[in-house]
């Protein structure tokens, strides 16, 4: 049965690649990628999965922006000629490609961390160093001050 409350993808869970590439996706996320989901390329060079429907409203977004803006051509270049639609087997693995591998540096350990409504894929040092940042990034961020937190 699909959980009929919005995602919710929250933690982190370390896991392995397997020798062919494959990654056991989380047990409590499997149900939300169960009517389709999207894996592609991060930012971050890291890799993220967008269930079906967030992956639509990205999709949305970005074809609002006009191809004149060098922005927009450059997000649209990494997340759609990386995209591939996800498919879990029977044991809940997913087959990461070679190309997505490379662009994360995916090679062993595998950290899956949850961020609501989509799921990261991180090579466990990179995720570090992106934690790391975090607190300057968001002590320079006037707009916290908005959010009462």
């Amino acid at each position: 049965m699909i959980p009929t409350v919005p995602f919710m993808f929250w933690g982190e869970y370390s896991h392995h690649l397997d020798s062919k590439g494959r990654l056991i996706v989380p047990a409590r996320y499997r149900p939300y990628f169960r009517e389709g989901a999207v894996l592609t390329r991060g930012i971050d060079h890291n890799l993220v999965i967008y269930p079906d429907k967030t992956w639509q409203l990205v999709s949305e977004q970005l074809n609002q922006i006009p191809i004149t803006n060098p922005i927009a051509r450059a997000l649209r270049r990494l997340l759609f000629s990386g995209a591939v639609p996800l498919s879990l087997d029977r044991q809940g693995r997913m087959l990461i490609p070679g190309y997505l591998r490379e662009y994360a540096a995916l090679d062993g350990e595998v950290l899956v961390v949850g961020m609501e409504s989509f799921v990261e894929i991180w090579q466990p040092q990179r995720w570090r160093e992106a934690l790391e940042g975090v607190s300057s990034t968001l002590a320079e961020a006037d707009s916290l001050l908005h959010l009462s937190l």
